[in-house]
């Protein structure tokens, strides 16, 4: 028999593991939105053209979404631990390289450098949580501060980047991560377990056309945010579902595949899936409204967006830890559809945006509201598309969940930006008044507030209403 004494050591150990893995995916959350606030610094001192500067963000988030899939897979095939490091490593020297570009060639990429990294980096830790934490309360725990800190790093994120540039240049918002990433690296031989390893071949056809569908998938969505739809958009999207045709027809005869299609017949990965994948679009379409609304209409700084974006970031850790405990007592369905809803409320509440607005009259409440609704949903869909997945496909089944976060943030911020200017440029309007750029914003909000109350509905169809306590002693 285990004594007392040693599974006392066993659980500081995991607790040690996960405070590990998420500093990790601290940095990679933290990094991803601090940027935003040096595009500007960034443009001047490193030579982008007004056109390009985009695409210090595309680039990472189109490597990080492309390559989730894949990422999570070969911390299956090669060991967690092993790929963990190996992604940490990558992500420290491309931060390294950001920093240190002199020209917009180098930095965007050393962004795609980055993104590898945290394209990996992130389903192998998440993977790695899956091993070290049992299905039930302590994983939800587990899984609750893994979404708080993630939460608590993009609204740090908004806010570190203003400081960090204005303070002491935009190079140290990626100088940051190397020393974190440094102790990282080498703790993890002390701490993480090798974890379970999956010898068989990597499914090579089925890792590139999954990876080519995804990245087309998102450049298409890309295109749409910047330029609408045009040539260029089509010809992505029409590449896009020619691989991904051809995915699912390797995937469906090969001996080894990359996605095995039966683990879709759960319905509680798939219903997991599909409300991380409507939160995404809710969230990063409300960002990117609210972000326009508080530079180009409210005029904040900064500095001060940061502070704002703080106030939805408090309520939504509150329901992060609050959610974990209600889906192993009341279930999955609840709590997801429950997340669901108060996102489609707080959008409608912000959908009364109007020109001479405030933060207090305009964005308070419904901030509150969205945060909650955020957090709830988010560690609702995270644990029920981790729930009953086999121990060899565990990374696989982190890299679908985060992938279908990373498609449902772009469908969001692509949708809402379209949806905005198309509505405030309705009357062949070259350059919209800041009433007519409001009213967009508030069309924008309302359409999300529709995806938002029919993933609602989805989680009450997808979901079993059943407490996880009794789903796993069943």
């Amino acid at each position: 028999m285990v004594s007392t004494e040693t599974q006392v050591m066993e659980t500081v150990r995991r607790w040690w593991v996960l405070a590990v893995v998420c500093m990790a995916m601290f940095m990679g959350v933290l990094d991803s939105t601090s940027v935003y606030a040096a595009l500007p610094a960034i443009a001047r001192d490193v030579g982008f053209a007004p056109a390009e500067i985009q695409w210090v963000i595309t680039a990472y988030g189109v490597a990080v979404g492309g390559l989730l899939l894949l990422g999570g897979r070969l911390a299956d095939h090669m060991g967690q631990r092993r790929v963990f490091m190996a992604a940490v490593a990558v992500f420290a020297a491309a931060s390294l390289g950001c920093g240190l570009a002199v020209s917009s060639e180098m930095l965007i990429a050393a962004r795609v450098l980055q993104g590898v990294g945290a394209a990996v980096m992130t389903p192998a830790g998440l993977s790695i949580l899956m091993h070290v934490f049992p299905e039930g309360p302590e994983r939800n725990k587990a899984l609750g501060l893994w979404g708080g800190l993630g939460g608590i790093g993009a609204s740090a994120g908004l806010l570190l980047g203003g400081v960090l540039t204005d303070w002491v240049g935009w190079a140290w918002i990626f100088y940051t991560n190397v020393p974190v990433c440094v102790i990282v690296v080498i703790v993890c031989p002390v701490l993480l377990p090798r974890g379970v390893r999956n010898r068989r071949a990597l499914d090579l056809p089925g890792a590139i056309t999954a990876t080519g569908a995804l990245v087309l998938t998102l450049l298409a969505l890309f295109r749409i945010a910047e330029h609408g739809i045009g040539p260029f958009t089509l010809a992505f999207g029409a590449g896009a579902v020619i691989l991904t045709a051809m995915f699912v027809v390797i995937e469906r005869y090969s001996p080894v595949p990359l996605v095995p299609l039966s683990i879709f017949a759960s319905r509680t990965l798939v219903g997991g899936n599909l409300v991380i994948l409507v939160a995404g679009v809710a969230v990063d379409g409300l960002l990117i409204i609210v972000t326009l609304y508080a530079q180009q209409v409210l005029g904040l700084s900064a500095i001060q967006f940061g502070l704002t974006m703080a106030i939805m970031t408090v309520t939504s850790v509150i329901a992060v830890f609050a959610g974990q405990h209600l889906v192993t007592r009341a279930g999955f369905r609840r709590v997801a559809s429950g997340g669901l809803v108060l996102l489609a409320i707080a959008c409608v509440l912000l959908s009364s945006l109007t020109p001479d607005g405030t933060v207090v009259k305009n964005l308070l409440a419904g901030l509150l509201v969205f945060g909650a609704g955020m957090g709830a949903a988010f560690v609702a869909g995270q644990i029920a598309a981790l729930t009953g997945v086999a121990q060899e496909h565990a990374g696989l089944a982190a890299g679908v969940e985060e992938t279908s976060f990373a498609v449902g943030t772009t469908v969001g911020a692509a949708l809402a930006s379209a949806i905005a200017i198309g509505y405030a440029t309705r009357g062949n309007v070259a350059t919209p008044s800041v009433a007519e750029l409001t009213e967009g914003f508030g069309a924008a909000l309302l359409a999300l507030a529709a995806i938002a109350a029919l993933g609602a509905v989805l989680a009450v169809v997808l979901l079993r209403h059943v407490p996880q306590e009794q789903a796993i002693r069943s």
